[in-house]
């Protein structure tokens, strides 16, 4: 939920135009084929820091995605699922998770100072204006 001031973040739009949601931060790059479940959204990797948690209707943020070209898939079938985060930020974004945004049309933005958003913020991903709007929770 909104309320207070806010953090004005600057990106680069890769796909989308806007959504808004919770944050869901990873600190680590993350692969989606492996470390999540298309079937319920969840990080289903023991070894990942947010085992059990839900993408699902969240804006997921992280550094960039690694592994496998599936994972593009993984992004459209969570999407297709309705299982698929709102929208990507990513410090870094690289082919997989590019893919995967643009076949799922998921907002995505990269280039963005991700340290500065924490786990559990409200952000308005706004690929319009290039910007990330992070308000704290």
């Amino acid at each position: 939920m909104k309320r207070g001031g806010f953090k004005r973040l600057q990106g680069r739009r890769l796909v989308g135009t806007y959504a808004e949601g919770k944050v869901l931060k990873l600190s680590k790059p993350i692969s989606f084929l492996g470390d999540v479940d298309v079937e319920t959204g969840r990080i289903v990797s023991p070894e990942h820091e947010k085992f059990g948690e839900c993408v699902k209707g969240k804006v997921l943020v992280f550094p960039e995605g690694r592994g496998s070209t599936v994972g593009s898939y993984v992004i459209y079938g969570l999407k297709k699922k309705g299982n698929a985060p709102l929208a990507l930020v990513v410090k870094k974004a690289e082919a997989i998770v590019a893919v995967g945004a643009i076949i799922a049309d998921i907002p995505l933005m990269d280039n963005v100072e991700i340290e500065e958003i924490e786990d559990g913020n409200w952000a308005e991903v706004d690929c319009g204006k290039n910007e990330v709007r992070v308000y704290p929770s």
